[in-house]
């Protein structure tokens, strides 16, 4: 990802489907200098769309009918360009290039009107109408990426969860709504499962977010452990460092433990694909683990075979 899902070319990696979101309180349409930057919008979001045209899913998404293929690659494809407007663009074109996106999201959700202007957003269309997908997940995935421009700490682990509030839970929302299974407790459940998958994208991807200027180990816990930004540069994790991941690797595990019994709510594709992202958090968390929590020599990456097992047993039991 860089730290997203929506980031990972690899087919290992926690859901590439998954990505940041935006904040509930997102305006449906701003204005200013979106016309000005139609061109630029336009160039980002054809590249994220061949990107998720590209991407190698999970061997659960590549099994999927043609249908939900199609709409979760719609749905990468908008949180992809989300992501790259706001880590990618020049700085001083972020927020409007973000601002566009969710003008042009507003011309999709009024049918009367004159209808969406860049392709990736019109390729959601489909998804949209035939699964009935709410407008909110997507406004959180772009308020995400806003609230990325000015907030690069995170003091406590409460404020680190309300980030994937907005940079996660919204996306896997999404994915229920496309196989039609959106309940409120699955939706409480899916909450906890892609908090816990982008808490251990944080952690395999410590020294890549410090090199891009962002910490999302909170201070609170480097306090606690002792542990300063200067040693999260180094070339390797001290002990210190180390017990600091391990214990989050424990905290997203839980959350994940937690969430898992989804996959036992769901059926058929739903369940596969589901169970797939469970199975992917699991072996990405084991990763780390495995590296002896050193996520700053290399960023831990899960074996497909680590994978695939853990995605049979989630099928299998259901969590």
């Amino acid at each position: 990802m860089t730290r997203d899902a929506t980031r990972s070319e690899d087919a290992s990696a926690p859901g590439a489907v998954l990505g940041r979101g935006g904040g509930a309180g997102a305006s449906t349409a701003r204005g200013g200098g979106a016309a000005a930057s139609t061109e630029p919008a336009r160039v980002i979001t054809a590249q994220a769309g061949a990107k998720a045209a590209n991407e190698n899913f999970p061997v659960a998404l590549r099994l999927l009918p043609r249908r939900y293929r199609q709409h979760l690659t719609a749905v990468y494809g908008f949180a992809r360009s989300a992501d790259d407007m706001g880590d990618e663009a020049p700085p001083d074109e972020r927020l409007a290039l973000l601002d566009e996106l969710e003008a042009d999201l507003a011309r999709l959700y009024q049918p009367d009107g004159e209808g969406p202007r860049l392709p990736v957003i019109q390729a959601l269309a489909p998804a949209v109408a035939q699964c009935a997908i709410p407008v909110q997940p997507f406004l959180d995935l772009i308020q995400a990426n806003r609230q990325d421009q000015v907030v690069t700490r995170y003091q406590t682990f409460d404020e680190l969860l309300g980030y994937c509030r907005l940079s996660a839970n919204p996306v896997g929302r999404i994915v229920l709504h496309v196989f039609g299974a959106a309940t409120p407790p699955r939706e409480r459940l899916s909450d906890l499962v892609c908090t816990a998958l982008q808490l251990a994208e944080h952690w395999q991807d410590v020294a890549e977010d410090l090199r891009a200027g962002r910490v999302y180990l909170p201070a609170e816990d480097l306090a606690a452990h002792g542990v300063t930004e200067a040693d999260l540069a180094a070339p390797s994790a001290s002990p210190q460092v180390r017990v600091l991941i391990a214990a989050e690797v424990r905290r997203a595990t839980g959350l994940l433990d937690e969430g898992a019994p989804i996959v036992g709510t769901l059926r058929g594709y739903a369940r596969a694909a589901v169970g797939g992202y469970v199975a992917g958090g699991r072996a990405a968390l084991a990763a780390i683990t495995a590296s002896g929590c050193d996520v700053l020599a290399a960023t831990p990456r899960p074996r497909k075979h680590r994978v695939a097992a853990e995605l049979l047993r989630a099928y299998l039991t259901g969590r």
